[in-house]
């Protein structure tokens, strides 16, 4: 008898503390769309930042919606073909295709003043007021794109792009990385801003690019920021980032195993809160 009782009070505190499932409905870009498709990383990445997540909290759940290749403009656009539904926490990781595509980011009154899907401002108002629709008592995560270097895609080299260090068409992806911020201060709105997070800083992304000398011909792996005026080739020159040049992406833009646990553990420190 003694020891049952003794062990009542410690069921009961376990109890206590046992959190009830949370369903996590993560709407994104390539970079949340990958967590489920490793194949498409050249099998690179062996763990997305999702099951990293739900691996740290186990009682979440997480439901990708990530879109390879799409923009804030173009997910505001389809917002209602997507198949959203109630969850009891969203995530939005968003805006790095904007900024290379050129889309304009506009002003914060778009936002404010719902003047639709043409900038970026406006088109985050639309994605927000979508998930509130659905469960308004939700909170909703917001997350900054993260800093890029030159970006050569593993599957297909003449996919290719230059990083963040210059702007595209005017504007720089850290403008948008503000925009993210400005509007989750406006909303108070718990935001996660992995532009400015160290561990993810331009130099830390790749440990090097393997380029041609144009003097000699021969390979060469040359570090952040001095492979930025080196040319690449994609049709005549081997990819620039191998196996060992990996750092917190493996090519330049999304995120590697170690870049995916960065993320991931950013996320846990603002889920455990929910």
């Amino acid at each position: 008898m003694k020891k049952l009782l003794c062990c009542i009070p410690v069921i009961a505190l376990l109890f206590a503390f046992t959190h009830p499932d949370m369903t996590w409905l993560a709407l994104g870009d390539s970079i949340t769309y990958l967590n489920d498709h490793a194949d498409e990383t050249g099998n690179r990445v062996q763990k997305g930042y999702l099951t990293r997540v739900t691996d740290k909290l186990p009682y979440v759940h997480y439901v990708n919606k990530g879109y390879n290749g799409w923009t804030v403009i173009r997910i505001a656009e389809s917002i209602d073909k997507l198949g959203l539904t109630k969850a009891d926490v969203y995530s939005v990781f968003l805006g790095t295709n904007d900024w290379w595509g050129g889309k304009p980011l506009g002003r914060f009154t778009d936002y404010a003043q719902k003047t639709g899907n043409g900038t970026v401002y406006g088109a985050y108002r639309t994605i927000i007021d979508k998930l509130r629709s659905l469960n308004p008592a939700a909170p909703i995560l917001l997350i900054t794109p993260m800093q890029r270097v030159d970006f050569v895609y593993i599957n297909n080299p003449k996919n290719n792009a230059y990083g963040s260090y210059k702007a595209k068409n005017g504007q720089t992806l850290e403008q948008v990385a503000a925009a993210v911020d400005s509007i989750g201060k406006h909303e108070h709105l718990p935001v996660i801003d992995l532009y400015h997070l160290k561990s993810l800083s331009h130099k830390k992304l790749v440990r090097f690019k393997r380029l041609k000398d144009p003097e000699t011909g021969q390979y060469k792996n040359v570090r952040y920021p001095a492979f930025i005026d080196i040319p690449f080739d994609p049709a005549t020159d081997e990819y620039p980032y191998p196996v060992e040049s990996i750092g917190a992406t493996y090519d330049g833009l999304h995120p590697s195993d170690k870049g995916n646990e960065i993320i991931s553990r950013e996320v846990v420190r603002v889920m455990k809160r929910f």
